[in-house]
């Protein structure tokens, strides 16, 4: 496990607002004076430049594929900043052929929590049967909560929130 406090981000899949939320809580974490780094799941080399930009230092990619559990703790241990928000890629459990090197796989492997991005336009109450799936479909990941994007209205906001208090998931945020 790392040393720092950490919290991954993911979604359902890609397309679903991942990296601008991701920059959004990078810079205003790093504004409320948050000693922050960032990180980036799998092989991508584009979204950490933009992480750096939102936060102000370097970001790693943490290939739970491709590296070691060792060397992840390490990279992860090895970042600046006493708190690590962690992109994920696609969604949630989706790797390689195999499955494996998925967003859920390393939230495992580092200890991490994870909040979901949900894209939740064009829907009300099937958001909670989505992310049911998600938050039950692996008892070893831990949902800190749901991050609502594409939300229409604060009418739409409110049934979208009631139908997750429901299922006692907390949003943390609707956009």
């Amino acid at each position: 496990m790392p040393d720092k406090k950490g919290l991954l981000i993911a979604a359902p899949a890609s397309g679903s607002g991942k990296t601008v939320i991701t920059l959004a809580l990078l810079r205003a974490l790093k504004h409320a004076g948050v000693d922050i780094a960032a990180s980036k799941a799998g092989p991508d080399y584009i979204d950490p430049g933009f992480h750096k930009l939102a936060c102000g230092g370097e970001s790693v990619n943490l290939d739970a594929w491709a590296m070691s559990p060792a060397r992840l703790q390490q990279l992860a241990n090895q970042q600046n900043g006493s708190h690590l928000l962690v992109e994920g890629m696609m969604g949630l459990f989706d790797g390689a052929a195999d499955g494996s090197g998925s967003a859920a796989e390393l939230s495992k492997l580092l200890g991490m929590p994870v909040l979901l991005v949900v894209d939740a336009g064009k829907q009300s109450h099937s958001v909670a049967a989505l992310v049911r799936g998600f938050r039950d479909h692996d008892p070893e990941i831990a949902l800190a909560g749901v991050i609502l994007n594409r939300v229409g209205s604060p009418r739409h906001a409110r049934m979208l929130t009631g139908a997750l208090s429901a299922i006692g998931v907390s949003v943390l945020g609707a956009v």
